[in-house]
């Protein structure tokens, strides 16, 4: 019983490591990586500054990676061990399923109790001082931002073309301005300037020579010229202080908690605080429910196939974390108890798990 104890787990964990590198490196690759990469590609940060960069988002990564990784590696794993006729033979020599999956759902607990700290602290500590990194090189120079030839939105705000750079400033320039998600207006400019108010963590764009068209949805009005032309002040730091602001979903557990007293006291809504703190707490049970789906869907699977495993994981990860996404959608919405449906899919996934392997246990 060691020996097959021993051999699953370590099936598991080797399986693990390789899923766990393969989702966290999707991850960095998405909209996580997206800033750091402009800014090496830019000649704004050393390498240096981007292996740091990168090092300080990958804790954020492993929120959703490893979840997703202990998952596709129960199903490879224990869809191997059927379609090999493995649990057929240790069946017939008289030893149940539970008792083999009992180390892996050890582990599951183990790697919850892992998450739960990653979720908690460390993520939204490494976020923080991300954003801290990224602001302190934009500070250093705001210019490396823009390059020839690209269209940069800059905070949502303001998508920037530019045709040449020339030194500190940029020619040829299109820049549109939203504000609330319409279009305020459009100018056509000879020449940008990108400068930073360090004191208030402010980025200060100034055209010059600009043709500039207010705009009423996507409809132009009658157009301008100006010789030079102000922008609305791009805000690096939320908060205007000596360090980054960050929002609630950017928190730790303790923050989470203080900003919540810090909210009833004031008699404001303390809703959206609530619903991150249980979103944490909720997130990190994930490994758990996932382990115990995972393990009777790899055995009813039967198949060797990688792509199959990791096809059923992601519809799985999807459903899951659609009630994450619905919990902090309705988080102003006090009398949905938003805070309790972050919670639904461990009920769901853990309560469906423990039935399809007892069920698995018996043979039916």
């Amino acid at each position: 019983m060691r020996t097959l104890h021993w051999y699953l787990t370590r099936q598991v964990v080797a399986t693990l490591l390789l899923t766990l590198a393969v989702f966290t490196f999707v991850l960095l690759l998405g909209n996580l990586l997206k800033e750091a990469l402009l800014l090496l590609m830019n000649k704004q940060a050393t390498l240096g500054t981007f292996a740091r960069a990168v090092t300080l988002l990958v804790p954020y990564a492993l929120v959703f990676s490893l979840p997703m990784g202990l998952l596709t590696a129960t199903l490879l794993v224990f869809g191997r061990f059927s379609a090999d006729q493995e649990l057929t033979a240790a069946r017939a020599n008289g030893i149940s399923l539970l008792s083999l999956v009992t180390p892996v759902i050890l582990l599951s607990v183990a790697l919850s109790a892992v998450s739960a700290w990653v979720n908690t602290s460390l993520a939204p500590r490494s976020r923080v001082a991300y954003k801290e990194l990224f602001i302190q090189t934009l500070m250093e120079r705001p210019q490396g931002l823009l390059s020839e030839g690209n269209f940069v939105e800059f905070n949502k705000s303001f998508v920037i073309y530019v045709g040449k750079a020339s030194g500190e400033d940029f020619e040829n320039v299109l820049i549109t301005e939203r504000k609330d998600g319409r279009f305020v207006q459009k100018i056509n400019a000879a020449r940008l300037r990108v400068t930073v108010d360090k004191a208030a963590k402010r980025l200060l764009l100034t055209v010059f020579d600009a043709q500039v068209t207010p705009m009423s949805g996507d409809l132009a009005q009658a157009s301008y010229y100006a010789e030079e032309h102000q922008l609305p002040a791009i805000e690096l730091d939320q908060g205007g202080g000596a360090t980054y602001q960050p929002k609630l979903s950017e928190m730790s557990f303790a923050e989470l908690q203080e900003k919540l007293a810090e909210l009833e006291e004031k008699g404001a809504d303390p809703t959206p605080a609530l619903v991150q703190l249980h979103r944490q707490v909720a997130f990190s049970f994930a490994c758990v429910g996932f382990t115990l789906v995972g393990i009777p869907l790899g055995i009813r699977a039967h198949r060797r196939e990688t792509s199959v495993g990791v096809a059923v994981a992601v519809v799985l990860v999807l459903a899951y974390y659609s009630f994450i996404i619905l919990g902090q959608a309705l988080e102003t919405r006090a009398e949905y108890a938003p805070w309790l449906i972050v919670w639904l899919p461990n009920f769901l996934f853990q309560g469906v798990g423990a039935w399809l392997l007892w069920r698995a246990n018996r043979g039916i």
